[in-house]
């Protein structure tokens, strides 16, 4: 008797363990999963860079070894008790037990190719990198640490903006991460803003375009509103490429594009070049 179909394809998959292959979403091309993550999770086809957590990122661009992490007890709270198909409190926990993470940033302390850095990482697999209260207390005292030991200040921001959960908490996060960069500008601190796949809402229209030099990776989405709101209300069709870290850099936006292999050294580059 011959085999039915569905059995046929059982026997080929018998003994392959899952997620050994995964999609690129730019080129469909079936990648090897390791290959990828070797590669810095960038696809070796057409070079798509992956969305990374923040601890993947913070893996990536540190010396090995030297990440020190800060402010690991700050924890976020439901202030509005805010409910849509879900409880804010609930969507917290089901998060960090996700991530690992008590919230949508990680910070700390570590060097880059010996360069002593101030870090702050947002995460976007911890609701879609949101900014609430815990992301501004976090990044804003990273600010101010970086201010008090006169060390360079790197934000890696990815992130869908401010974190509707928390409502008019979340904005004013803006200002405040906004007041603490102005703070050290007036030290003369120096402040370098990655911005990765997709950095909108009010992290952009705050603390992640006031770098003294801001760089992306390629193709990152970079705006304050996503391409379908601007569509949907003012009904305006949009340049090609509008919003990506090509089209910004040629437009005067920010500084330069830079491959994720190369952020390491091009980031102890400006370090080095604006030394005292």
């Amino acid at each position: 008797m011959s085999q039915l179909p569905n059995e046929s394809a059982a026997a080929r998959k018998e003994g392959i363990p899952e997620g050994l292959w995964m999609r690129c979403p730019e080129c469909e091309e079936m990648l090897f999963r390791k290959v990828v993550e070797e590669a810095l999770h960038v696809c070796p086809s057409c070079q798509h860079h992956f969305r990374i957590s923040a601890r993947q990122r913070i893996e990536h661009l540190v010396d090995p070894g030297s990440f020190e992490e800060r402010f690991t007890d700050i924890e976020p709270t439901d202030p509005i008790k805010f409910v849509d198909k879900k409880a804010y409190k609930d969507r917290l926990e089901s998060e960090q037990k996700k991530t690992g993470n008590k919230d949508a940033v990680v910070c700390g302390k570590a060097f880059i190719k010996g360069r002593p850095i101030m870090l702050a990482v947002m995460d976007p697999t911890f609701l879609m990198g949101s900014m609430g209260s815990v992301v501004g207390e976090k990044i804003t005292r990273t600010i101010e640490s970086a201010a008090k030991d006169q060390t360079p200040l790197i934000i890696v921001s990815c992130s869908g903006g401010a974190r509707m959960q928390e409502s008019t908490l979340s904005l004013m996060q803006m200002a405040k991460t906004s007041a603490a960069l102005a703070r050290l500008d007036e030290a003369g601190g120096l402040f370098i803003s990655l911005l990765a796949d997709p950095t909108t809402g009010g992290v952009t229209a705050s603390f992640a375009m006031l770098g003294d030099f801001i760089i992306a990776e390629p193709k990152a989405l970079i705006g304050f509103a996503g391409p379908r709101t601007i569509w949907n209300t003012i009904k305006v069709e949009l340049p090609d490429g509008f919003q990506r870290a090509e089209f910004l850099e040629e437009h005067g936006f920010l500084d330069f594009v830079v491959h994720r292999k190369d952020l390491r050294s091009e980031i102890a580059r400006l370090v080095d070049f604006c030394a005292k």
